[in-house]
């Protein structure tokens, strides 16, 4: 198995180890997390503000139970202060083995006490003190009208040039995990400007599951897809296209080839938003893995 992983990485299969976001309330519907995902998987588990932490910790203690890397969110405009935010983590730490998380500032436009970004978090130092080994960091591709307002990209790349230099200072495993995108050329675009300012960290481009259209076209507007929205809307134009479930196979696709002609400007990973469902996500990804692993040994 060793040796065809390895052929799979050659040949620039980015869904190699991808991963998936849930939230509690959906994970709940799952009986067993084991029967749609491969082991190891790393789950990500998303803090809508207003979540009780005591679901979140439930969530994460199941999912590390049956297998799972689990990596919670630590949303900076949600958390109060700092002793809750050293609860949160020791509770993850001590009752669901949780030692990795994403850590951003939010969606709330108003912070709930003192933190408002996830520079402020990480300058806590409490990840670290608690032993958490992996941090990852929110990247946009297409920009984020919330931390840019004039639509540009001076202060997102500031922070992860911070970013960047935190994780050598401070040795701990970080990655850029970006919100979804419906183009591959803005990522590509994005990533070559990260590298050109020596922002060398990994990046897990996010991809939209299978789902209904309209469903993505409605969680593409309010999270603030860019120009990439424009794909989802011609393709809305095609009645023939209207009425089948979008899947990712396009932007799936100008990843890989230009995985083989761009390298340096392609992303090292794949990560999910199962926007039309948890179980038609995984086993959508689990059927190109396999398609994939029969084109390359066959």
């Amino acid at each position: 198995m060793a040796n065809t992983d390895h052929m799979m990485d050659m040949a620039g299969d980015l869904l190699n180890g991808w991963s998936i976001e849930v939230m509690p309330r959906t994970a709940a519907k799952v009986p067993d997390f084991r029967a749609l995902l491969p082991a190891g998987t790393r789950v990500y588990i998303a803090h809508i503000d207003g979540t009780p932490i005591e679901e979140m910790v439930d969530t994460a203690r199941r999912l590390h139970g049956e297998g799972f890397a689990v990596m919670p969110h630590f949303p900076a405009r949600s958390i109060p202060d700092l002793a809750t935010l050293k609860d949160w983590i020791d509770r993850y730490r001590s009752e669901a083995g949780v030692d990795q998380a994403l850590v951003l500032a939010g969606g709330i436009p108003k912070p709930a006490g003192a933190f408002e970004s996830s520079i402020d978090l990480l300058q806590t130092g409490a990840f670290q003190d608690a032993g958490f080994t992996r941090l990852h960091v929110a990247g946009h591709p297409e920009g984020n009208r919330d931390i840019d307002a004039d639509g540009g990209n001076t202060q997102t790349d500031a922070a992860l040039r911070w970013k960047t230099q935190y994780a050598r200072d401070t040795g701990v495993d970080m990655a850029i995990i970006t919100q979804f995108a419906f183009e591959g050329q803005p990522v590509f675009d994005w990533i070559a400007r990260l590298r050109a300012q020596d922002i060398t960290l990994p990046v897990h481009v996010g991809l939209a599951g299978p789902a209904k259209l309209q469903t993505l076209i409605k969680f593409a507007i309010a999270c603030g897809v860019g120009p990439s929205l424009n794909v989802l809307k011609k393709r809305a134009r095609d009645l023939s296209k209207l009425l089948v479930p979008y899947t990712p196979d396009q932007m799936l696709q100008e990843l890989r080839d230009a995985h083989a002609s761009q390298p340096a400007n392609t992303p090292d990973q794949v990560h999910f938003f199962p926007l039309g469902g948890i179980k038609a996500c995984a086993e959508w990804a689990q059927q190109q893995n396999a398609g994939r692993l029969r084109r390359v040994v066959g």
